[in-house]
């Protein structure tokens, strides 16, 4: 069996290229024609429209993350929710991944006035919060995790970290030093010690952040090529 992309794997690796290179506010379908090596007639084929493409863009994006999660699901509580704040770290030397991200960030800003593309928002939301109720739920089972609201505990968290991912793609280069540079790594070894840490049941201890974030790295850069599949809101 080939393991050879798909063409629809390719089309959506071409948008993951050009909203990095482009942008989505200036991102034009010959745009994505000219990343995926495909004619702009073939994507048209296939999506009548940008939105219609970007919209199925998030679908992949987010089906790749729940793909991702599923697969990391037999891995220690403890370990699972190092790796969760490790996926929101960003190196300063990671500029295609800042760049997609702050395209990620301006499709986020249509939300309030598309439903298909806030549907999509929505659900991977109710993913990210989701997946660490769900990690906090096996850590109480199994005793590793003091017994708390796990819904409540999630949302704080991804609130977060979301929250610092976002100051950081949004002020880097400003006037002010080069604070923002590593603004995630502080809010997520910020959040290790004051919010998982009290969690931990006697005896049990935290990993340490460079570990998921490495766990983090091995997965993105094993997949099958650097496009989508390598990288998750």
């Amino acid at each position: 069996m080939s393991d050879a992309p798909s063409a629809a794997e390719e089309i959506m690796d071409g948008v993951y290229s050009a909203l990095r290179a482009h942008g989505y506010a200036d991102l034009t379908m010959q745009d994505i024609a000219d990343e995926c090596s495909k004619s702009k007639s073939l994507l048209h084929y296939h999506y009548d429209t940008k939105e219609d493409l970007l919209v199925a863009f998030l679908e992949y994006v987010i089906s790749d993350s729940e793909d991702r999660i599923a697969a990391r699901a037999d891995d220690p509580p403890v370990d699972r929710l190092v790796q969760f704040v490790g996926w929101f770290v960003f190196a300063p030397d990671e500029a295609d991944r800042e760049a997609f991200h702050i395209a990620l960030l301006e499709l986020r800003t249509q939300g309030p006035f598309n439903e298909r593309i806030r549907e999509q928002l929505a659900r991977s939301d109710r993913l990210l919060r989701g997946t660490v109720a769900d990690i906090l739920a096996d850590g109480i089972e199994t005793g590793v995790f003091r017994d708390v609201d796990v819904e409540e505990t999630a949302a704080l968290l991804v609130a977060t970290l979301d929250g610092a991912r976002t100051r950081q793609i949004t002020l880097a280069g400003a006037e002010r030093g080069d604070e923002a540079d590593g603004y995630t790594r502080q809010v997520a070894e910020a959040a290790l010690r004051r919010t998982v840490g009290p969690l931990l049941v006697d005896g049990v201890e935290l990993p340490p952040l460079d570990a998921g974030i490495e766990s983090i790295r091995r997965d993105r850069d094993g997949s099958e090529s650097d496009g989508a599949a390598g990288d998750t809101e």
